[in-house]
């Protein structure tokens, strides 16, 4: 049976309190929401905090609620509760799509939309959808709020852009007229991405104004694949440029081989989930495909 190191454990009951607890217990310490993918790595030692600050009864933070031009999402807010919401699907089907293929049912009950994004995993759904929408990440320490572009959030596997004694607290995603899409290849319902691509874009007068394509599981640096949207900037809405945008994602991303697939195999998807995405979502910009 494995069991993880000894621990200290604390109840936060409020984002003041959690932050006086993080100061408290220092750099070892990590916050625990869902727990789903924590409490795994440290069972298996991968992870070995000397505290656990628990943050499920931030309620404060199980918000989703239009704010000015912004759609605004706790950091606590469960999947189930992401993908349930009709003003998330409305605005953004792109994590609708995600949201559908993330694990099972139990999971998304539980796990939160906030501990997904600070776990950093490289294949994580999420983390692609929303650079791919280019989303506003608030985060809150001892000193004070900040804004952190969620492009330069993940700055490594499993690193992010949070300062010791920080916590997310919400996700901002600007409302923009633009359609979306996410495409997913996993072994099985539920399973880990073996590539994916998310597909956010902005068309007027059948050109392509503005295009967020985001990418996970392939190694593409902060989940982006920002060669691609260049050359698909301002280009005409055609097939051919989609396709071209797929041929560029998967020439600047940089996949592992590992049990999911070899190195060609995991670029071949990426170059043609990133088409699928920018053809759906293109539909969608359309009225093809609700």
């Amino acid at each position: 049976m494995q069991v993880p190191a000894p621990f200290q454990y604390e109840k936060a009951t409020s984002v003041e309190h959690a932050l006086t607890l993080l100061a408290r217990y220092g750099p070892e310490s990590r916050v625990v929401a869902g727990g789903h993918s924590l409490l795994p790595m440290m069972k298996l030692r991968l992870a070995h905090p000397e505290a656990l600050i628990d943050i499920n009864d931030l309620t404060e933070l199980s918000s989703i609620a239009l704010d000015g031009n912004d759609q605004s999402i706790g950091a606590m807010v469960r999947h189930a509760d992401l993908l349930s919401s009709a003003v998330v699907g409305e605005h953004f089907p792109i994590l609708r799509d995600a949201e559908k293929m993330i694990a099972d049912p139990v999971v998304r009950n539980r796990g939160t939309v906030g501990g997904s994004l600070c776990q950093a995993d490289p294949s994580e759904d999420l983390s692609a959808a929303f650079a791919a929408l280019r989303a506003r990440l608030v985060v809150q320490g001892l000193d004070g709020r900040r804004e952190i572009d969620v492009r330069d959030f993940f700055v490594g596997p499993y690193q992010t852009a949070l300062e010791d004694g920080e916590l997310l607290l919400e996700i901002r995603v600007p409302v923009r007229p633009q359609a979306s899409a996410y495409e997913k290849v996993e072994r099985r319902a539920g399973d880990w991405a073996v590539a994916a691509a998310g597909a956010v874009l902005e068309i007027y007068d059948d050109r392509v104004m503005d295009v967020g394509i985001g990418l996970a599981a392939v190694g593409a640096d902060g989940f982006v694949a920002r060669e691609a949207e260049d050359n698909l900037r301002g280009a005409p809405v055609s097939d051919e440029r989609f396709v071209e945008a797929g041929r560029i994602a998967a020439e600047h991303c940089n996949p592992s081989a590992d049990q999911r697939g070899p190195v060609d195999y995991k670029r071949h998807l990426a170059g043609e989930l990133t088409t699928r995405a920018l053809r759906r979502a293109a539909a969608r910009a359309l009225g093809q495909e609700a």
